[in-house]
């Protein structure tokens, strides 16, 4: 069930200042408050998903495709596609998702190393 109250609703609802990057109807991006990379861009539909497989399951294929385009045109805008950056997605307890509002994280700026 979807908590109305989660930091990133609030945020979304503008109760809650971000270091927005990208905003439009349906999509917001913002710099991560705990930056894991120089780079890291939290990107999250507005609308009321607890999780990406929430989000695949029951969003329509127009707002899967805006919202994949528009992470998309961030690493454009950031010319982070010629270096390389990872795309990463916590899903529930295992996968560490911390807040149950569905959102991906945009890493670059520097070596990654591997992930296992």
């Amino acid at each position: 069930m979807y908590d109305k109250n989660n930091i990133f609703a609030k945020i979304i609802r503008g109760e809650i200042p971000t270091q927005k990057i990208y905003e439009d109807e349906q999509v917001l991006a913002m710099k991560d408050i705990a930056p894991a990379a120089p780079i890291h861009i939290l990107v999250l539909p507005k609308a009321e998903y607890v999780s990406f497989h929430d989000f695949m399951a029951k969003a329509n294929a127009e707002e899967i495709a805006h919202f994949y385009k528009v992470v998309q045109k961030i690493c454009s805008d950031l010319n982070i596609d010629k270096d390389g950056y990872r795309v990463m997605c916590n899903i529930g307890k295992n996968g560490m998702q911390t807040i149950p509002h569905m959102h991906l994280h945009i890493l670059a700026g520097k070596p990654l190393g591997r992930m296992g």
